[in-house]
């Protein structure tokens, strides 16, 4: 019984390896810094559109280059901060995101926001007329 017993628990630390290899494999091959920084471009687009004022520089602002960050860096952080640096501009546009709806979905989802707002119009109208007709 303990042999059996040990057994399935070197079977499941055996199987622990593997989900842990293959994730990171597949974080050292498919999470590139350059689908990174698309994610980053798309997200701070986005909440740049939510502003209502035009960002401007101080007048004493002062440039900082990349470089000059990393100097204090040591060991695997000043390693994994040049991994990442960009070196030179994409020539190539940021990867395009998907619509967050399919067109059938939106419009239900549009329907369905209308619908609300037609139930609280209705609700308010009568309660108001219930109001006038009490007083």
């Amino acid at each position: 019984m303990f042999n059996l017993f040990r057994f399935i628990v070197i079977c499941e630390i055996h199987q622990a390896h593997q989900i842990g290899k293959a994730a990171s494999d597949f974080i050292q091959e498919e999470l590139k810094m350059d689908y990174v920084y698309d994610y980053m471009f798309h997200l701070l687009n986005s909440y740049a559109k939510l502003f209502r004022y035009k960002p401007s520089l101080s007048a004493n602002a002062t440039e900082i280059c990349a470089e000059s960050m990393v100097c204090g860096a040591e060991g695997p952080v000043k390693k994994f901060m040049m991994e990442s640096l960009v070196k030179v501009p994409a020539n190539t546009d940021p990867c395009t995101m998907p619509a967050p709806f399919d067109p059938p979905s939106l419009n239900a989802q549009l329907q369905r926001k209308e619908s609300s707002i037609q139930q609280v119009d209705s609700w308010e109208k009568s309660y108001w007329e219930n109001q006038t007709i009490t007083s």
